[in-house]
């Protein structure tokens, strides 16, 4: 799986929001303390805000925040919110693909990777990052003895 720069950058400022909620951050400081190009971020911001998570406001004490809990908003919905699906095949969602022949079941084999991926991402809030608290199930993926090899 490929984790874009966006996406990247867009979970880490919404990691930033999620541990000072409910005040609001400004983008200044959440590209300083997340060392993120402050353009870039603005451009996320504006992604997330389009995307009904987090809310702007302006004057001296403006900044964004986030509109929901940090426990009620998964890693899923922040990835979802500025690269798109999860799971794309050809830029093609998984049950929009059709083969024949030998590949004819491949369509299969995307569909449960990304129930994969919902699996890990849609299950993980926020706030589990932030409080270091993953779930069980990931807690078991990342233990297995292979997990952190590179292959």
């Amino acid at each position: 799986m490929h984790i874009s720069a966006r996406s990247d950058y867009a979970v880490r400022a919404a990691l930033g929001l999620a541990s000072k909620y409910p005040a609001t951050v400004s983008s200044a400081t959440l590209a300083t303390e997340q060392d993120l190009p402050r353009k870039f971020l603005e451009a996320i911001l504006a992604d997330l805000r389009r995307a009904g998570l987090v809310r702007g406001q302006r004057g001296v004490e403006g900044g964004y925040v986030l509109t929901r809990a940090p426990d009620e908003v998964t890693i899923g919905e922040v990835l979802r919110a500025v690269d798109g699906p999860l799971a794309e095949v050809r830029g093609r969602r998984p049950e929009e693909t059709s083969y024949e022949g030998t590949a004819e079941h491949l369509q299969q084999l995307w569909v449960a990777v990304r129930a994969a991926v919902r699996n890990v991402l849609d299950e993980v809030s926020l706030d589990d990052i932030v409080r270091g608290r993953l779930p069980g199930h990931i807690r078991r993926l990342i233990t297995a003895p292979d997990a952190w090899q590179p292959r």
